[in-house]
């Protein structure tokens, strides 16, 4: 065999340890029993001290030496490009702390989640210490001495800088904040009554998620406290969550995470395990996710379809026709959780996130800080104040789990959503007339043509690039979409 025929063998056999890793934090949060925490900390803890051994196995260094300069094909070459990436960042951590992250961050998940339930931020916050002070040690470490913000975010968006993701924020930030403030000083549309039955949203949800091409045969539905998807190929898994009063948190829920799950259902199956066989990074993962939500799932053609779906599953809702579903599909209203604020707000919720853990990460905020500054910041930002933990600083998950840096990847997946929208009305010009039928094949068609298939093989911006014809990701025309659909909702 030839270097590069063993180096891939190796890789696959590393990649598919990977996903066994991933089933375990899957079950974590979905199946695992309660008593079993400190086991499953220790499970992940040995799959991590196997998973970074192979990742800074010598071999690959070897390998990739005797590859140099040699005449290989693009698919390899962008092979050889991420395994290079990984396998420099791998040897730049130690072993003992990848395997100290994984205990601290599996145990810390149990105890945010017993936190966010008893709305007490002081019991987690011995915890997220000890995540913050592991993840401030990684990060100098990949840094060698750079941002070590900028080396958290490479992890989820190769080739983005704090610097570059700040000039586009605050671009975006002024004009969200005009609108905002133009649609709360309009009369609010209708919300639909309850209450609505939770089995009858979780048969809505299975429908909605085929709609939008999902493969059950490949992926199942779950519920969990906070949504998410995970794995690749031919196991893809989604969770969502349901409230008696809220029918959309569920439907939406699940409308997102088939995005992100159907992204890796549709990657070139020859990639499997391998580099190229997941999504290139997460902030194109967030535009497969919110597109699917926003631009087509809380459409004026698509959400006529869904109100017809709606009054089958659950009756009379107490909404006056589809026009005024989708109304109220795309209520602005105040409110503090992140994953159900409105297309108007939501990014102003995770440029919040993307300010505080910045500050966090460079030591200018500590732990025992970080509620009052959540807290302060929220009300400067909003114009009103926290109620409790769990509606702000305990709300999401994510810096249990140690990922600083990944919360800009979802303002910046809203940006690409943008863009791929604006190219996808061009490519598909009676893409409304599908929607109103539930038809959705041409609008993720298109999508997995020209996004999704390619899996790992180009550079994240490429990847946008290339499906809207060439032009650079701009937040332009997001603010443009926003500023149209909501100044016609609300007659501005």
């Amino acid at each position: 065999m030839t270097a590069y025929d063993d180096l891939m063998s190796f890789i696959r056999e590393t990649g598919a340890l990977g996903q066994v890793a991933a089933r375990l934090a899957w079950d974590q949060e979905v199946m695992m029993p309660h008593g079993a925490g400190d086991q499953r900390a220790e499970e992940m803890a040995a799959m991590e001290s196997v998973l970074h051994a192979r990742r800074t196995d010598q071999r690959i260094g070897g390998w990739l030496a005797d590859l140099e300069g040699g005449a290989l094909d693009e698919e390899a070459n962008a092979q050889l490009r991420h395994i290079r990436r990984s396998y420099d960042r791998a040897r730049k951590v130690p072993a003992d702390l990848a395997t100290a992250l994984a205990r601290a961050t599996s145990r810390s998940h149990r105890a945010w989640a017993e936190a966010r339930a008893d709305d007490d931020f002081g019991a987690f916050a011995p915890v997220l210490r000890e995540v913050v002070a592991l993840k401030r040690e990684e990060g100098a470490a990949l840094s060698s001495g750079g941002d070590v913000y900028d080396a958290m975010l490479s992890d989820y968006e190769p080739g983005a800088t704090a610097a570059q993701l700040s000039q586009m924020f605050g671009a975006l930030r002024p004009r969200l904040v005009a609108l905002r403030e133009a649609v709360l000083e309009r009369p609010q549309p209708q919300p639909p009554t309850g209450p609505f039955d939770e089995q009858a949203q979780l048969r809505l949800a299975h429908l909605v998620a085929k709609t939008f091409g999902y493969e059950m045969a490949r992926g199942r539905l779950d519920k969990s406290v906070h949504p998410f998807s995970s794995g690749s190929g031919d196991d893809v898994r989604i969770t969502t969550r349901t409230s008696a009063l809220d029918p959309f948190n569920c439907l939406y829920s699940t409308i997102h995470e088939v995005g992100h799950a159907t992204y890796e259902q549709r990657i070139r199956p020859e990639y499997r395990f391998t580099p190229l066989g997941e999504g290139v990074s997460m902030g194109v993962h967030e535009s497969q996710s919110r597109i699917y939500e926003n631009q087509l799932g809380r459409s004026r053609a698509f959400t006529r379809w869904l109100y017809a779906r709606m009054t089958e599953h659950f009756g009379d809702i107490g909404l006056d026709g589809p026009d005024a579903f989708y109304a109220a599909v795309n209520h602005v209203q105040n409110g503090y959780i992140r994953t159900e604020a409105d297309e108007v707000q939501y990014n102003l919720h995770v440029l919040l996130r993307f300010d505080l853990e910045r500050a966090i990460v460079s030591g200018e905020l500590e732990v025992d800080d970080l509620e009052a500054a959540w807290n302060e910041r929220f009300r400067a930002d909003f114009g009103y104040a926290v109620d409790k933990p769990s509606d702000g600083v305990l709300q999401d998950v994510h810096w249990s789990a140690g990922l600083f840096g990944y919360f800009p990847t979802y303002t910046l997946g809203n940006v690409y959503a943008g863009c791929l929208h604006k190219a996808l009305r061009t490519a598909v010009p009676d893409l409304d007339a599908q929607l109103e039928e539930g038809n959705l094949v041409p609008a993720t068609g298109w999508l997995a043509e020209n996004v999704q298939q390619y899996g790992g093989l180009y550079e994240p911006r490429e990847v946008i690039s290339r499906a809207c014809g060439g032009e650079t990701p701009s937040e332009e025309p997001l603010l443009d979409y926003l500023e149209a659909k909501f100044g016609a909702i609300y007659s501005l």
